[in-house]
Parts: C-alpha cells; structure tokens; sequence
C-alpha cells in the first residue's frame, strides 16, 4: 500500500498560510528543532523523508486550543493507534503459538497500556521533544502519561504515512518484543486490582470495597489514601497522587498478603 498523501496536503497547506499562521502550527522548523529531530532521528534508528511530519506527531492538541489551530497530533494519534495494535497482534500471533486468544488479548491489554507506552516514550526522550500549548506546559504535560503515549502512537502513525507498514512495523517490533518478554517473565506493571478482583471473585464470590480514608495535602499536589476490604478483612491505606493510583497499591498490599504470601 502507498503511503498515504495526507502528510504532503498538511504541509502544502500550511506553506500557503501566512508566515504567523505557519509559525503557529509548526513553531519547531527552526534550524535548532530541526537539529534537534535530525539527532533524535540518529539515536532511534527511524528514518523520515519529511522532518515537517515528524514534528507534527509531536504537537499536543493544547496547541491549537491556544492558537486556534486545528492541526495537531491527534489525527496521526488515530492512524498508530491502530497500527499499534496489528503489530503487537502479529507478534503475539506468530511467536505464541501454544497461548489461546484469552491469553494473548490479556497480553495485549498490558503491553499496549499507557502506562507501557508513556514508559517506552520516555526512553525515546519523546518527553524532551513535545510541544505544547503554555497552560500545558505549566501543569507539568511532559511528564503526563497520557500525552507520552498518545505521542508515541502518533509517531507511530508518522513513521507509517512517512516510510510505509514495513518501517512502521519495525518500530514497533523494535520495543514491543521487549515488553511482550516482559510480561511473560512477569517483570511489567501489574494491574492489582484487576488480580486482586478476580481472586476474590473466585474465592469469596464478592468484589473487594474501596474506601477513601483521607486527602492531604495542597491542591496542586494531593495525596490520596485508600484501603480496601477483601471478604472482611481491610487492607493498607496506601497512597497515590490520585484515588486509582492509591486503589492500585491498596490493592497491591491485599493481593501480595492474600496469595504471593501464600505461595
């Protein structure tokens, strides 16, 4: 399949803009972004025809919210998202022959996670290339999980408008291969409430309760405390940043004492 054209009508549309308007949407075609994505490009092993695509795949939606622009990054988000997700299938598919669809989806569902992605992001120094709308920025976006790895599936999306389904299947398979050995060696992020319900479902016939216990802390930095009761007995407070990272290690605590401690 040709790549698509959309990449060459984004640009073509912007060059007949105004020198303001091109600046807005693509504020990084300087000579020092254009250094800067030409080393990124070196140290990642990609290669890219169109340096203008590249950087869009960068451009967070906080952008044209601030500039009024309606060129962003999540079009291509889109496009590697799905992408995305028929490679890691293809690799799940021809390399784990002996695991049934339940297990491979259940595999999928954690290697395609945004807590995996915004990881893999972060070692790519996608974090360092973003670029964001001022509020954006001010709040701390570049650390954001979610906008790590909406960039990583919207570099993805590049990479396969750029180079075509081979190049973009390389990518993936250049990080997903480690992170589906991850999982098979149990050395990724587990989700312990999910482990932890489906214990207590099958043990007690009952779901385990959450319980707020309290929050402290400024408004911009809260701290978040939770316990969780599993068949009469409450685990923790842990906590978090926000109530599902603190349910997440409550529920940590729960599953470790009732069955890793028990194994």
């Amino acid at each position: 399949m040709k790549p698509s054209k959309t990449p060459t009508n984004i640009s073509s549309h912007s060059r007949s803009s105004s020198k303001s308007r091109n600046a807005a949407v693509y504020p990084a075609l300087s000579q020092e972004r254009k250094k800067a994505l030409t080393a990124f490009l070196k140290t990642s092993g990609i290669r890219f025809k169109s340096l203008e695509l590249l950087n869009l795949s960068f451009v967070h939606r906080s952008v044209s919210n601030e500039s009024g622009e309606k060129v962003n990054n999540e079009r291509l988000e889109f496009l590697g998202d799905a992408i995305l997700g028929a490679v890691t299938a293809d690799l799940l598919y021809k390399n784990l022959e002996d695991r049934p669809e339940g297990d491979m989806a259940k595999i999928k569902s954690i290697v395609v996670s945004e807590d995996v992605l915004s990881a893999v992001a972060l070692e790519h120094q996608l974090d360092t290339l973003l670029i964001l709308g001022r509020g954006e920025e001010l709040s701390g976006g570049r650390t954001k999980k979610t906008i790590l790895a909406d960039a990583l599936e919207a570099l993805i999306g590049a990479v396969y408008l750029d180079s075509g389904y081979k190049d973009a299947f390389n990518f993936v398979s250049s990080f997903m291969k480690a992170e589906i050995e991850k999982v098979l060696d149990h050395r990724h992020f587990q989700d312990y409430k999910s482990l932890l319900q489906e214990y207590s479902q099958r043990l007690f016939k009952r779901y385990p309760e959450y319980r707020l216990v309290k929050r402290s802390g400024p408004e911009h930095s809260r701290i978040f405390w939770m316990d969780v009761t599993v068949n009469g007995t409450t685990y923790g407070p842990a906590t978090g940043k926000n109530k599902k990272s603190a349910e997440q290690e409550a529920a940590k605590i729960a599953y470790e004492e009732l069955v890793v401690g028990r194994e």
